[in-house]
């Protein structure tokens, strides 16, 4: 019986798992994850202002598992052996006859003083730090800014930065506390947010502008302390710091021989391979594809990657080409709690459409409509 095996269990991995189901796939499928659980991430954003709670948002993926007839391996991945069919994990070997990499990616934590900012993709107890620094402030600044790989621009992660921007914006003013509380984004960019296209940025900056959230854009960070973000263009005083770093690989794909992007990410082609591994697959944040600059890492991507991947593999088990590839797409609701802008991105459109109250409801629509798979 063959086996397959996929390291992770978020956006990139669940999908494969439901597509090499639905392609015919019927071997021994194991997914390797610290629990058997998935972490909504898009919904951190609604954590500080107490629309979602970290249980919302944390879903138990047993019945899902049991579902798909997936065995679930409680361990961490540590390496790779004998051309990927060994995969080495905190609680002993697994063999396979087909791996897909999907545990995510790691942000780069160099710069001096970082431990001063919290990170909120990095889960939900992040969010809730964040929650609960918030209700401690009565006045003073909040700074929030992100960077990017700068061996690999494209490996990072911004949107989230500018709905917390917002979502703070609504928040404050609906608890009657923004005239006391100061917003500051920082960004070493002179026009943060590129890979949204050119008409996002300046709607973005512009809506930034219009609700009075001052812009700190263009410096290079020098680091972090308790109370201040510091630049080479000056430092902003904060009294909470919220940083989104640029993205690299996971530390285990040190103790492997896969082949590296210059970001520290999993090299893969077109068709989500990795070259010179038989049957070995990457998607979503841990790896880096052929395409377009501004390819967002966003779950949407991992989603489209993770089909290409899963259907990829199962024509190979049955002794077919592998010529599956993904579209390159870049769709997103920009959140502020209670009205959202839409942005969305192709290689040959881009459209933004101004804030609604619409799109909020879509953008709350889709988290309903897409966790029911896994309740």
């Amino acid at each position: 019986m063959q086996q397959v095996t996929i390291v992770g269990s978020g956006f990139g991995a669940l999908t494969s798992v439901q597509v090499l189901r639905r392609s015919g796939f019927k071997g021994e499928l194991t997914v390797v994850s610290p629990a058997p659980e998935f972490v909504y991430y898009p919904g951190l954003i609604w954590v500080p202002s107490g629309r979602r709670t970290g249980d919302d948002l944390r879903l138990d993926l047993t019945h899902f598992f049991n579902k798909w007839s997936v065995r679930h391996l409680a361990a961490e991945a540590t390496g790779l052996r004998d051309g990927g069919r060994l995969l080495e994990t905190s609680a002993g070997e697994v063999a396979n006859d087909g791996l897909i990499i999907a545990s995510g990616g790691r942000f780069i934590k160099k710069l001096p003083g970082i431990e001063h900012a919290i990170t909120p993709c990095e889960g939900v107890a992040a969010a809730q730090q964040i929650r609960d620094r918030l209700r401690a402030i009565d006045s003073g600044t909040v700074a929030m800014g992100f960077a990017s790989n700068p061996n690999e621009p494209s490996s990072m992660r911004g949107g989230p930065i500018f709905e917390f921007l917002f979502g703070l914006d609504r928040q404050l003013r609906q608890e009657g506390r923004r005239d006391r509380i100061r917003i500051v984004f920082f960004n070493p960019a002179e026009r943060p947010g590129n890979r949204l296209g050119p008409k996002a940025v300046d709607a973005v900056l512009g809506e930034l502008h219009k609700v009075g959230i001052d812009t700190h854009l263009g410096h290079k960070l020098k680091g972090f302390a308790a109370d201040k973000v510091m630049t080479e263009g000056g430092d902003i005083d904060a009294d909470l710091i919220i940083f989104m770093p640029g993205m690299t690989g996971n530390q285990w794909f040190d103790n492997t021989e896969l082949p590296r992007s210059p970001g520290g990410l999993i090299q893969a082609d077109a068709q989500c391979r990795v070259p010179g591994f038989e049957r070995v697959y990457v998607v979503g944040d841990s790896g880096s594809f052929p395409g377009p600059d501004w390819m967002p890492k966003q779950a949407h991507m991992a989603d489209l990657q993770a089909r290409a991947a899963a259907k990829n593999l199962v024509a190979e088990f049955a002794g077919r080409a592998p010529t599956e590839t993904f579209a390159v797409e870049l769709l997103c609701i920009v959140d502020a709690n209670d009205r959202g802008m839409l942005i969305w991105r192709t290689p040959k459109r881009n459209f933004v459409l101004p804030s609604s109250r619409l799109f909020h409801w879509l953008k709350r629509f889709f988290e309903w409509w897409y966790l029911r798979q896994y309740r």
